[in-house]
């Protein structure tokens, strides 16, 4: 990355960050006892950068057309990740919401959101298969198992890392390919786990595991792209799947993990991100 500013401490450095990922200029600012220093992921973008910056000490507007509203929205602390990440609070949004709506209705929600049909005949449980989703056109089902959550810790883990990886690659590279790449990671996710036999499972972790392997491999491969993951963080995520894979979870309490929809996950993630780091090296 192209060291560009170093700003004084007492420096309120808000607008212009906000800014620069409106303007979907690849940064990251660092902090030590002398202050902060701006770096540029792209020198391609010295230019506009430095357009940008003479703005920002002007006391200019720095929002491009169209960022009005969100601009406003931005006025709040709290809410200003969010306006920035609009996407991926969504899909947070969406995994509360189904939570809720779990502890309020019970099994219901769950047999209208798992993979294949459910319904109980006889007093008894009937499950369907996957041609009968396909069959009665309730294609949502391929992906809707990952919006599951079957306890706090289960949730608060996902959207934890959901948050984490996801935010970075929407303000990096777009809302568009956050979307696309959480649908197609938990449809390949589901698709792997119900492979298993598995029809009753739920949860976001192929998701977690995509934005894992797409970050780290973007970061490793195209370093001026601005991605960061620490490399510890990488260890533990990769552990923490090899060990739900072998019995001494289930010694602990974690045996009933949707082990296969990690690794189809994160397989999705690491073909996308390899893809992109090509692309991103090329230009």
């Amino acid at each position: 990355m192209l060291k560009v500013l170093m700003l004084p401490r007492d420096t309120d450095t808000r607008d212009l960050r906000q800014a620069l990922w409106a303007h979907r200029i690849g940064h990251r600012f660092t902090e030590d006892e002398d202050g902060y220093t701006l770096w540029l992921a792209d020198p391609a973008q010295f230019d506009e950068l430095t357009h940008l910056l003479e703005r920002w000490k002007r006391g200019d507007s720095l929002m491009p057309n169209g960022h009005a509203a969100r601009a406003k929205l931005n006025d709040s602390s709290l809410l200003r990740p969010f306006a920035l990440a609009p996407v991926t609070a969504s899909l947070l949004a969406a995994c509360m919401v189904v939570f809720a709506l779990m502890w309020l209705l019970g099994d219901i929600v769950v047999a209208m959101l798992a993979i294949v049909p459910v319904a109980v005949s006889g007093g008894s449980l009937t499950l369907g298969t996957l041609a009968d989703t396909f069959g009665s056109g309730q294609v949502w089902r391929v992906f809707s198992p990952a919006l599951l959550h079957f306890g706090w810790m289960h949730l608060v883990f996902n959207l934890l890392w959901i948050w984490y990886f996801g935010r970075q690659i929407e303000e990096l590279r777009g809302g568009k390919l956050i979307l696309a790449l959480s649908l197609v990671s938990a449809i390949a996710g589901n698709l792997a786990q119900y492979s298993t036999g598995t029809v009753l499972f739920g949860g976001m972790s192929g998701v977690v595991y995509a934005l894992l392997g797409y970050v780290w491999l973007m970061s490793r491969q195209a370093p001026r792209s601005g991605f960061f993951v620490p490399q510890m963080l990488v260890v533990f995520m990769l552990g923490w799947m090899v060990f739900t894979m072998t019995d001494m979870a289930g010694l602990v309490g974690f045996g009933n993990v949707a082990n296969e929809a990690h690794v189809g996950g994160l397989i999705v993630g690491l073909v996308w991100g390899w893809y992109d780091a090509r692309r991103a090296r090329r230009a």
